[in-house]
């Protein structure tokens, strides 16, 4: 906690050591590598992947050793496609393994037509709903799957993401004129900005439902080239569309004043998925962290250069 109140921990996801959607991304990096370089730097939780143990007690074991917290974790939700009922099914053990881990909120990536893991799709052919109406269906059901989590204490953190129907601005907005206070958003400064977005407008505008913050940052001409060039999500990633906080333009300095000014209380967690071979992964997360870090506690930003 800082001089004025201002609380919060910063996380970090291991997508910067191994990535799950593209295995030829340190695919080979064992999971303790992360989790001893994540708690060596200073982070003090981890988000979930592929890696982790799916058992509660193991997963509480496992993180106990190496003194870190589990942050949260991605599911992939089809509410776009099925019904409230479906999905409470589905996702129950995911619910239980963050429940019991003390997790208070879960990262929600809708996935149904979602083309984020398709490589030979480009960006401009994701999917969008055919009309407001079936937007609305949509925020009912998951302002009932929200209630739903809540119940069992983890509130919905929705991700607006590259590739999927919630995208832009424009979307955003919708999603959560359409949904409840029971769903959450997931405010990631890196898709806001790849989705046509200003990161700290976007914050300001809806600081209120955010429940959880994933820092990443961008390289602007990357993302211009993936725009003209229409590449898919997955390629814009290969050709480093994305980089930790302080390694690109958005302005983190902007983005922390609004969370302290708005008191927020939860995670920041560093994600940004890049090829270690070229973003070597201890180095870039040590970056990530000391940029956040130094605007947290008010230092100067030239100290973690």
């Amino acid at each position: 906690m800082t001089h004025d109140g201002f609380n919060l921990r910063i996380g970090i996801n291991p997508i910067g050591w191994s990535n799950d959607d593209l295995p030829s991304l340190g695919g080979e990096t064992p999971l303790s590598t992360a989790l001893s370089e994540g708690r060596e730097i200073g982070y003090q939780g981890f988000e979930l992947g592929n890696k982790f143990p799916r058992e509660p007690a193991a997963l509480r074991q496992l993180m106990a050793g190496y003194g870190l917290e589990v942050v949260s974790g991605w599911y992939s939700g089809c509410l776009a496609a099925r019904s409230v009922e479906e999905e409470i099914a589905a996702v129950e053990p995911h619910l239980r393994l963050l429940a019991e881990n003390g997790c208070k909120v879960m990262v929600y990536g809708e996935v149904a037509d979602s083309i984020q893991g398709e490589r030979r799709i480009p960006l401009n052919k994701r999917p969008r709903f055919r009309d407001e109406d079936a937007f609305k269906r949509y925020g009912d059901r998951l302002t009932a799957f929200g209630r739903h989590l809540l119940g069992h204490g983890v509130r919905l953190a929705y991700h607006h993401h590259m590739g999927a129907y919630v995208e832009a601005p424009a979307d955003i907005d919708r999603l959560m004129l359409h949904t409840g206070e029971d769903v959450g958003l997931l405010f990631d400064s890196g898709h806001a900005y790849f989705g046509g977005g200003d990161p700290v407008a976007m914050l300001s505008k809806h600081i209120d439902r955010v429940c959880h913050v994933h820092c990443k940052d961008v390289r602007p001409a990357i993302v211009r080239h993936a725009r003209n060039r229409h590449w898919s999500f997955l390629d814009s990633v290969l050709n480093g569309v994305f980089t930790v906080p302080g390694d690109g333009a958005i302005d983190f300095a902007g983005i922390v004043a609004v969370l302290r000014t708005h008191r927020y209380h939860g995670w920041l967690v560093v994600e940004a998925e890049q090829d270690p071979a070229l973003a070597p992964s201890y180095a870039y997360a040590q970056k990530g962290y000391r940029t956040l870090r130094a605007l947290v506690d008010g230092a100067p930003l030239q100290e973690v250069a």
